[in-house]
């Protein structure tokens, strides 16, 4: 009987399912960025200040770091796919309340909840991992984040392309669409997944806490990626006020075609899956450390304004989001080989320490381009991995 649930166990994943997890991740993550391009004409039909923009953006963000914390750890103690589907048609509900309301409050109020519904994405990560037998996990991990990763870099030029046509509420309104659509094809297609844990949920939020003083690789992992991402966040932040800049007289159609060349790094994420398999997890993370830190060194090289220039800023955008693709998988993919009872909890924190990392990168990027222009930004952008790097050293073979 034994040998039999392990073969069932070991059964590998079928490659249906990973397409439908990944085409998933990236339709739900996208939430977190359609308004990122559209914080001035949602601003300019809500009535909010300049001062208060912002907040558009920081309020999805701190619902997702809510949801990292206090909902991805329910996928070590609830039946994964009933969560993941109920969090959709929540998050089908709080996208049209955003698509039509004209009261400023209530946008916001909703994109603190599309933020904290849009966590469903990262508890069907760990999902996946669940499905696949230890010899192809990273692969599988791999190729399901990539589809995640691409809807995070196709999420503001797909946004800015149809409120273009059809207005800023049109996006939020066609993906509660989507997501409600998927709510009622993961339902009905994806196997079911009982956790084996009975513990109780404040134990289990309590638990976050020892989990992550007793674990070294999640500590190391949340560290490497911090710093990457961070610099990910200052880079993605501040490109688009260069090119816009008189150095290149971008418009905001040509900046969201720029953001598109970043798509191609998400091949990255199973190649790096794979050679995790293979057990290259180490010198697969020194590459992956070393083409962020090159693709914020080169556009050092190259005087603003050139064609050399915006050429070198198109291989600098495919390279880091390269390193950042590779490094996150691999490091999920370290993570979540530590035991099956906790990989919710633990992606929840490696989730939501790197995305800490990420708002600095963004904020500090911000700031120093305001401060000392694009080369005081960069600068700031190759300090972060090194430092990744530096710590990387010490990792014992």
């Amino acid at each position: 009987m034994s040998s039999i649930a392990k073969q069932k166990m070991e059964k590998p994943i079928s490659s249906w399912i990973t397409l439908i997890l990944a085409v998933a991740c990236g339709v739900i993550v996208a939430n977190l960025y359609y308004a990122q391009p559209l914080v001035g004409p949602i601003s300019a039909a809500l009535g909010l200040s300049s001062g208060a923009a912002g907040l558009i953006v920081t309020l999805t963000q701190i619902g997702y770091g809510i949801g990292l914390l206090f909902i991805v750890p329910l996928g070590d103690i609830l039946e994964n796919r009933k969560l993941v589907a109920t969090l959709l048609l929540l998050t089908a509900v709080v996208l049209v309340i955003a698509g039509v309301v004209k009261s400023a409050s209530l946008f916001l109020a909703a994109s603190l909840f599309i933020g904290l519904c849009s966590v469903a994405a990262q508890i069907l990560v760990p999902y996946a991992a669940h499905l696949s037998p230890d010899a192809t996990r990273g692969r599988n991990v791999g190729n399901v984040m990539s589809g995640l990763l691409l809807g995070i870099m196709l999420a503001r030029p797909v946004s800015s392309i149809v409120a273009e046509f059809m207005g800023w509420r049109a996006i939020f309104i066609l993906s509660a669409a989507m997501i409600f659509v998927l709510a009622l094809v993961l339902a009905k297609l994806l196997p079911t997944r009982q956790p084996m844990t009975t513990t109780q949920y404040p134990a289990l939020l309590s638990s976050m806490l020892h989990l992550l003083k007793t674990t070294p690789v999640l500590q190391r992992r949340a560290i490497y990626h911090s710093c990457v991402f961070g610099t990910f966040s200052l880079f993605w932040t501040t490109v688009p006020l260069l090119l816009t800049s008189p150095a290149f007289h971008f418009s905001q159609k040509e900046v969201a075609l720029f953001a598109l060349v970043g798509v191609s790094g998400a091949v990255a994420a199973p190649v790096a899956g794979r050679l995790a398999d293979r057990g290259w997890s180490r010198p697969a993370t020194g590459l992956a450390l070393a083409l962020v830190i090159i693709s914020v060194i080169l556009p050092l090289m190259a005087q603003s304004g050139s064609t050399a220039a915006l050429v070198t800023l198109v291989v600098s955008a495919i390279l880091l989001d390269m390193g950042v693709s590779a490094n996150l998988v691999l490091g999920q993919r370290a993570i979540f080989s530590l035991g099956a009872e906790f990989r919710s909890r633990l992606n929840g924190l490696y989730m939501a320490i790197f995305f800490a990392g990420g708002a600095i990168g963004s904020s500090t990027g911000g700031w120093a381009y305001a401060t000392g222009g694009w080369k005081a930004a960069l600068l700031i952008g190759i300090a972060l991995p090194t430092i990744a790097m530096i710590y990387y050293a010490t990792e014992k073979k």
